[in-house]
């Protein structure tokens, strides 16, 4: 037992193996999210969200937006470990976890809004249709 903490050696060393696996768990999860958004981004996001734009800036603008992503991340830390220490680290997490969660469904709602306003049918819907009539993703008949 350590005198300054009160703390076992067998208690410290099975809180920092929680504390590292953890850690580990949650850093698995995010760079997961980010092959998943990066793999959308080069893929579906330029026709689902831009498009307007030709394939090429479509793309880049899809990318653009996973660039902020990985900029605004250490300053998102920076901010919200300073508010963690102030308010608490629970709290703070409650708060990013509801950040997170409004964005997605906003961006979602924003898509869905604009797509039922313009019209257009649903991506699902368009895509088995085109496959039904034996055109390919472009609208045209395939050989």
């Amino acid at each position: 037992m350590t005198a300054a903490t009160g703390v076992s050696a067998a208690a410290e060393k099975s809180t920092t193996a929680h504390v590292v696996w953890a850690s580990a768990l949650g850093t698995a999860i995010e760079w997961y999210d980010f092959l998943i958004y990066g793999t959308a981004a080069a893929l579906v996001f330029n026709k689902l969200f831009f498009p307007s734009f030709d394939p090429f800036v479509g793309t880049l603008v899809a990318f653009s937006t996973y660039a902020v992503g990985f900029v605004a991340r250490p300053i998102g830390g920076a901010i919200i470990g300073h508010y963690g220490d102030r308010l608490g680290r629970k709290t703070m997490l409650v708060a990013t976890m509801i950040a997170m969660g409004l964005g997605t469904f906003l961006s979602a709602a924003c898509r869905l809004t604009a797509r039922s306003a313009s019209g257009r049918r649903s991506c699902s819907s368009s895509c088995a249709s085109s496959r039904a009539s034996g055109s390919g993703a472009n609208g045209a008949a395939r050989s």
